[in-house]
């Protein structure tokens, strides 16, 4: 009996690690603190992190789908919901589908497509100082600046987004800025650290985390060798892309970019091409030739604590 016993104690322990071999195979590179460094020896000092952080989510139904697309991968993704815009209750539904992903609220004071403009949750009437003679969020920084807005209207503004957000009935982990503007201005910047205080939500960028988005400006053909080459110069530590993704379709198409001197152009290729580098194999590939351990704001949030949170030097 007991050698019997010591036998299917054998067995059981040769089943579960080969599956733990075959799950690890299989998947993506592992996503949880401590797990990567310890499955090959590692000291903590040593991982190479990553977080893929894609912004403008709810912005259209073509920025939905891409986003639908990557998410469907299982790669742990960081999503950023523009509450402001019209299809950010279809974001939601999606996201209600995906919970592992991190939800972020892309804090939101602009509107920088021509023919396509979004305004404030609050009402234009409540924030009159937000907003053009339509009533439209101003499609820059430098033009909301040069209209003097009102902190006191900034803060509703904004406390009105991330209210927004949590009634939606997904989990909110961090915020982030739309075009910057939240944190282009120190007055701006204070409002949405005390928000993000009192509602308990991480910042990004806020956690020593570096910032990069080589692809953004590359020819779409080209977009996955830039993310192959930020792979293969990443340092220890924790690193973020930031992606913009997109169909090339009419809808997306269609949209002209008025926020810049120097507007992308050619948008709705830009966004597919980085979404087909994301998704493509040689991304992947490269992830796991280097060990790149890929995590999500929930969890460097898990990890870290939100006291852990310091304003980026600069």
């Amino acid at each position: 009996m007991a050698l019997g016993r010591h036998l299917v104690a054998m067995l059981s322990s040769c089943v579960l690690c080969a599956v733990a071999v075959a799950v690890v195979s299989a998947g993506w590179p592992i996503s949880v603190f401590g797990q990567a460094e310890a499955a090959r020896g590692a000291r903590p000092s040593e991982p190479v992190y990553l977080l893929i952080r894609s912004d403008d989510a709810g912005m259209s139904h073509s920025v939905n789908m891409a986003l639908q697309r990557l998410m469907d991968t299982g790669l742990p993704v960081s999503v950023s919901v523009m509450f402001t815009c019209p299809w950010y209750q279809e974001t939601v539904e999606i996201l209600k589908r995906h919970p592992k992903v991190a939800v972020g609220i892309h804090l939101t004071l602009n509107s920088e497509w021509k023919n396509y403009r979004w305004g404030p949750v609050s009402g234009r009437e409540a924030v009159p100082t937000l907003v053009d003679a339509e009533g439209y969020f101003f499609p820059s920084a430098d033009a909301l600046s040069q209209n003097h807005p009102d902190l006191r209207e900034v803060e509703k503004e904004l406390r009105a987004q991330i209210q927004r957000a949590l009634r939606s009935g997904v989990k909110v982990d961090y915020v982030d800025y739309h075009m910057g503007t939240v944190t282009r201005y120190p007055e701006f910047r204070d409002v949405a650290e005390r928000l993000a205080r009192e509602y308990g939500l991480g910042m990004s960028e806020y956690f020593g985390e570096t910032m990069n988005d080589p692809q953004y400006r590359a020819p779409p053909a080209t977009k996955v060798d830039s993310l192959v080459a930020l792979i293969d110069r990443l340092q220890p530590g924790v690193h973020v892309v930031v992606t913009h993704v997109g169909l090339d379709d009419p809808e997306l198409g269609a949209l002209l970019d008025m926020n810049t001197d120097e507007p992308l152009s050619d948008m709705s290729k830009n966004r597919q091409g980085e979404l087909d580098a994301l998704t493509s194999q040689r991304f992947t590939g490269a992830l796991k030739a280097r060990n790149v351990v890929l995590i999500t704001y929930r969890e460097l949030i898990a990890k870290h604590g939100l006291t852990a949170m310091r304003r980026p030097a600069g």
